[in-house]
């Protein structure tokens, strides 16, 4: 090997041993471009369009954690009363999946009494006159079902589209396909109201998509947001720099690892940073005038909290948030179902009718999807826990057959989908599955849920994992 040679070489090995860590992160950029994990460090939130014009700019879930009864609030089964007190057939009983109840229970007719309601004639349980008044802005889904039969399983295959916990929910997939319009909170906000959930904080996760996509959770009382107030003698200037200093030392690493958890770490500090003059402006109900908060209910110590939820929810929206899930608990009547029924909807009646009727008079209606109901429903056989106690009755976990109701955003309402049999035990016509009405909100929003996918480990995801299709019959 003569000078010149060696010269070369000597020039090709520095060379490489220089740019080495250049050519490695434009392969790792690569590689995340692939993956769909490269992050906008200008705004990841900001709006997207989705694959067609969309109804529906926002949602509003109101999810009544723990199966509420579909024969004693929404479908109607006078045969109940015939066979009172009688076993299922055994053909019935054998494909029962239930959590507590044995099979040879005995039919449990519904003391409730049904009657038609609006031009649509459409029948509700006198346990809930309010949102029947609604009737003809409703769209009632009699023919829900699902695959799973316990709270969190059918919790998790609502919202995520999988038993399998990790995954995404309904409102992180929401964010990411169309961005929030808000710029001072959330995108995808988490009220709560009763008492606990079985899902928890797994109903409203981002999963594996970037963390700027996760619920928020609003809390009830004192700030929305714990540490959303400076503490004593932090003043707004010094918190500004610390964070100005905080966001180039991120933006430093950034740059140099491409990766998208630093971008949302910025994004989050920064919408932080802006929500504490919004939201509390947002969370100051004193506001609402007379005739709102009657409406609501809002003075009313029953329906308080529910209704602040719900005049929240209708804030959000005009404000630009994309997904509002609203999580009541518990509607898991194993138990005393007559009378603990009886005080759910007493809570919840009168505030979701009112939130209907404020979205439509301010033109909101249109363009905001209102969801309500349960992971699944209940059995038409009695479960007793309690024999001494002939009030303690209640029903068991029902997958096969139950209820929801959807309005505004795309959805016609005043019509019925769906039939069950005469007990109400299984679906015999136009089957509901979970994945169709996932499938049937997203088209809602312009989405084709087979297109709103996200690649991770390997494969595309998406919400309605291979499953579900858009329920024609349901739109506007």
């Amino acid at each position: 090997m003569n000078e010149r040679d060696f010269a070369a070489l000597h020039c090709r090995r520095r060379f490489l041993k220089e740019v080495a860590c250049g050519i490695g992160l434009m392969g790792l950029a690569d590689l995340l471009a692939a993956e769909g994990r490269t992050a906008d460090t200008a705004n990841p939130l900001a709006p997207k369009k989705p694959h067609f014009p969309g109804k529906a700019k926002a949602v509003i879930f109101m999810f009544m954690e723990g199966a509420p009864s579909q024969m004693d609030l929404f479908d109607p089964k006078p045969a109940l009363q015939k066979y009172a007190g009688q076993p299922l057939p055994e053909s019935l009983g054998s494909q029962l999946r239930l959590a507590f109840t044995k099979k040879d229970a005995k039919i449990l007719p519904s003391p409730r009494q049904f009657r038609p309601y609006g031009q649509s004639g459409i029948e509700f349980s006198d346990y809930i006159p309010h949102i029947a008044s609604c009737a003809d802005d409703i769209c009632l889904v009699r023919s829900m079902t699902t695959d799973a039969f316990n709270h969190h399983p059918g919790q998790a295959l609502l919202f995520t589209g999988s038993i399998q916990l990790g995954r995404p929910t309904m409102g992180a997939w929401v964010l990411y396909g169309l961005g929030s319009e808000s710029k001072n909170l959330p995108g995808f906000v988490v009220l709560s109201s009763g008492v606990g959930t079985s899902g928890g904080a797994s109903n409203f996760s981002c999963g594996f998509l970037p963390s700027h996509y996760q619920g928020t959770l609003f809390r009830n009382s004192g700030d929305p947001i714990l540490y959303l107030s400076n503490p004593a003698g932090v003043t707004p200037e010094l918190q500004r720099a610390a964070l100005d200093l905080a966001n180039d030392l991120n933006r430093e690493h950034l740059s140099e690892t491409g990766d998208q958890e630093i971008a949302s770490r910025i994004a989050n500090y920064e919408l932080a940073w802006r929500m504490q003059s919004a939201a509390p402006e947002l969370a100051d109900l004193s506001t609402e005038p007379p005739h709102i908060r009657e409406m609501y209910g809002l003075d009313d110590p029953k329906t308080r909290q529910f209704a602040a939820n719900c005049i929240l929810a209708r804030r959000l929206v005009e404000r630009g948030v994309r997904f509002v899930l609203m999580m009541d608990a518990s509607w898991d009547q194993h138990t005393y179902l007559n009378r603990d029924l009886r005080k759910n909807c007493e809570r919840t009646d009168k505030p979701a009718a009112a939130l209907i009727r404020d979205l439509k008079q301010r033109g909101l209606l249109e363009s905001t999807l209102v969801v309500w109901g349960g992971e699944f429903g209940r059995t038409p056989i009695v479960e007793i826990r309690n024999s001494a106690d002939p009030e303690s009755i209640g029903r068991d976990h029902h997958p096969n057959a139950y209820s929801m109701w959807l309005a505004g955003g795309g959805i016609r309402g005043g019509q019925v989908i769906g039939k069950t049999d005469e007990l109400g035990f299984g679906v015999v016509e136009d089957p509901v599955h979970v994945h169709d009405l996932q499938a049937t909100i997203l088209h809602c929003l312009g989405f084709d849920h087979t297109r709103l996918t996200y690649r991770h480990m390997g494969r595309d995801f998406r919400l309605t994992d291979v499953h579900g299709e858009v329920v024609r019959k349901m739109l506007a």
